[in-house]
């Protein structure tokens, strides 16, 4: 079972995150009224702990494709909206599927609650994810793993390279991408999910991990995942296995 940071029982309507979420409601519920099965807010108003700067993550889900609003990511009235629109079968089935990015994935398929939705398609998907995840075994896990850790290998690795070349400001940007990447690693080994990046690399104690206690952090997940039978090195008929 995935690490939940738990979602309280209100949406804070008032606040002006809450506001906006529920004109957004509104207007597509207006609009677009025969297209639409569910509408859901995820992130920190879910949680009911927005604060100023953060953002309003909406999802709409509709019938058929290409019916109702389109996808858009950009601010209103000062408030960073991330609209996301998809079908019922397509949301179902992305709630099923686990890729290497499944810890940043989770928060919105477990968390996720309804602004408007009178058949219960959110619980669904709840139950579509966690099911999917009872019945996956820790091999796939750890082969999702795995391809996080050659990202972030192969970004501390560039990180190591500019800093001899004291190309500082961009050794800063793969060090944390290799932060991310190795913190994806540690969620998908102990199957925790966060709410975003920041979260991520907070909750693992990688945001302030420097290269060499990166490259130490990555040495002792290489060694867990050849413990798992997912070695990170080997020779070339083993890249197709």
């Amino acid at each position: 079972m995935p690490e939940n940071d738990g979602v309280q029982d209100e949406i804070d309507f008032t606040s002006p995150r809450g506001r906006l979420a529920t004109r957004l409601r509104d207007v597509i519920e207006h609009r677009w009224r025969a297209e639409v099965q569910a509408i859901g807010v995820h992130g920190s108003l879910a949680h009911g702990d927005d604060r100023d700067g953060s953002d309003v993550n909406l999802t709409v889900v509709t019938y058929r494709p290409g019916a109702g609003p389109r996808s858009v990511l950009r601010k209103v009235d000062g408030v960073l909206v991330d609209l996301r629109v998809v079908t019922g079968e397509e949301g179902l089935r992305q709630a099923r599927q686990l890729t290497p990015r499944w810890p940043l994935e989770a928060e919105r398929f477990v968390t996720t609650r309804g602004l408007l939705d009178p058949d219960g398609w959110f619980a669904r998907q709840r139950d579509a994810h966690l099911g999917r995840l009872a019945e996956t075994r820790p091999p796939e896990f750890s082969g999702l793993a795995r391809h996080d850790w050659q990202i972030a290998a192969a970004a501390h690795s560039r990180a190591v390279r500019l800093a001899e070349w004291y190309e500082t400001d961009t050794a800063l940007v793969m060090i944390a991408e290799s932060r991310l990447h190795a913190a994806l690693v540690a969620g998908l080994l102990t199957r925790t999910y966060f709410r975003n990046a920041a979260d991520a690399v907070r909750r693992t104690g990688l945001a302030g991990a420097d290269v060499q206690e990166l490259g130490g952090v990555l040495k002792e997940q290489a060694g867990e995942l050849t413990a798992r039978g997912k070695p990170v090195d080997g020779n070339l008929a083993l890249l197709f296995e």
